[in-house]
């Protein structure tokens, strides 16, 4: 199992958490009966969770399609690794900032987080690009001349 693979069983964890921590922290408050209940979640750091929990809800589908397309398509694996693991760390700032009501930061933070899984997603094109644009590698050691 890879780094990317693994990051992708953080990232649910981390989305079920992001709700845990309401419903931990707010457990005198909470009615699991009524999981759901608006009232819970009306407003402070517990509505601010619920949207964190929402956002990293809607942004699985396309984390995941963007590390198994570069795992599939063959792109070296310390690259899918390293945004995988990138993309991971800037969820958990979202979270930290959405919770702690730093609204900018979370914007700029997502926005860092969406880059990434683009280039994620992008990377066996990339990679295609740049392995066609090198060209054919002739040279003494392609020739067997020298030992590689």
């Amino acid at each position: 199992m890879t780094l990317a693979e693994l990051c992708l069983l953080a990232a649910v964890i981390l989305w079920l958490a992001t709700i845990g921590l309401a419903k931990g922290f707010g457990w005198r408050d909470y009615d699991n009966a009524r999981p759901r209940s608006e009232g819970f979640y009306a407003s402070g750091w517990r509505a601010r969770a619920l949207g964190a929990h929402q956002n990293g809800l809607e942004a699985l589908p396309f984390f995941f399609a963007s590390v198994l397309l570069a795992e599939f398509r063959a792109v070296p694996q310390d690259v899918v690794d390293t945004l995988a693991t990138a993309f991971l760390a800037a969820r958990v700032a979202y979270v930290a900032a959405y919770i702690g009501d730093r609204a900018l930061l979370r914007s700029v933070i997502w926005t860092a987080g969406f880059l990434i899984n683009i280039a994620l997603f992008l990377s066996p094109m990339i990679v295609d690009v740049a392995a066609r644009s090198a060209g054919p590698r002739i040279g003494l050691q392609s020739m067997g001349v020298l030992a590689g």
